[in-house]
């Protein structure tokens, strides 16, 4: 949701300066999200992927006879 508002919100990034490595700010403003939106991306990945392992543990298998 964070990467969705800030990007949707394009006043706060329609600028030229600051620039960084003579990228206008519009750019890497824009590349930096696409990075932290990967981030969080990988950090829901993990924390469901754990959750579901220890669920799976507690739970018995085999099926119904």
């Amino acid at each position: 949701m964070l990467p969705w508002i800030a990007m949707i919100w394009v006043p706060s990034y329609n600028k030229v300066e600051p620039q960084l490595f003579e990228f206008p700010f519009f750019y890497w403003y824009q590349l930096l999200w696409v990075l932290i939106s990967a981030v969080i991306t990988a950090l829901v990945y993990f924390k469901t992927k754990a959750k579901s392992a220890k669920s799976s543990k507690a739970q018995p298998q085999g099926g119904a006879r």
